[in-house]
């Protein structure tokens, strides 16, 4: 069986308090793109040790099968319920490290085949429970729609935001931030205006007023990336964000920009113009 785990963006991101458990209050709304990883699962050969294994393609793995969220997906699963034994296959093509879910969609999507591979006949709220187990956002993935997320990512109410007419371009330096750098500069602190009630105003008035909260420390330790941002404006972006904490950036554009012209832009990074829905 195969299946496309897709990639989201963060609309507006605002870190809202920080926790007794240190970790932090946000919230922010998750909306998916078409940027697809592929995962196929196949069943075992009898002869094979272990209950599962996993190949990847297109990216390093270092560390145990253990670590990989495919696999902490197939184990969360087998410790309530009998599974096949499989073989998994994934092919990345979302950007690792970069704010898009990727690791998050590749857990949620295994959840959901393995349900339907298994016979589960597990409910998306008992879906969306096991992801949870997994990773603050990969609860997002089992429905897959925009929604408006806050605790640690992991509490979702359906929003009402459509993108539909509209052209992402994504650009991602080859630049690693890692959590601890992110949060370095973030002063909590709760918003003025909601991001439900921003998103509810034409894209044209989102600049400077729907923000993500990450961007000022990303920005301190990395500033040579700020620059992308500025150039997606100057391209004609009607809004331009980082994702999640980082290091990708996207632009919201009306006319779909040229993607030659945007990898001849940005010329060491990953970069894709998708259509939006």
């Amino acid at each position: 069986m195969i299946t496309f785990p897709n990639a989201k963006i963060n609309l507006g991101l605002n870190i809202v308090e920080k926790r007794h458990d240190g970790y932090h209050n946000l919230e922010t709304l998750f909306y998916p793109i078409a940027l697809q990883d592929v995962l196929e699962a196949t069943p075992r050969a009898a002869d094979a040790d272990g209950d599962y294994s996993i190949t990847m393609y297109d990216a390093p793995f270092e560390g145990q099968a253990e670590d990989n969220l495919v696999i902490k997906a197939y184990r969360a699963l087998s410790a309530d319920y009998e599974l096949p034994r499989l073989d998994f296959f994934l092919q990345k093509i979302i950007p690792t490290g970069a704010g898009l879910g990727g690791g998050s969609a590749d857990a949620a999507f295994a959840l959901k085949m393995i349900n339907e591979m298994a016979s589960l006949a597990l409910t998306d709220d008992e879906l969306e429970k096991y992801a949870a187990s997994i990773g603050a956002d990969c609860a997002f993935f089992v429905r897959n729609k925009p929604a408006f997320a806050t605790g640690i990512g992991n509490i979702l109410t359906p929003a009402e935001c459509s993108l539909a007419g509209y052209y992402l371009a994504l650009v991602k330096p080859d630049v690693h931030i890692s959590t601890k750098d992110a949060y370095a500069l973030v002063t909590p602190a709760k918003p003025q205006v909601s991001i439900t009630e921003i998103v509810k105003t034409p894209v044209t008035q989102w600049r400077g007023v729907l923000v993500n909260d990450f961007e000022k420390s990303v920005f301190a330790k990395h500033p040579a990336i700020a620059v992308i941002k500025d150039k997606l404006y100057e391209m004609g972006a009607e809004y331009a964000s980082m994702s999640g904490s980082g290091s990708s950036f996207f632009g919201l554009f009306k006319e779909k920009p040229c993607e030659e012209a945007v990898k001849a832009l940005f010329p060491d990074c990953f970069c894709r113009v998708i259509e939006l829905e």
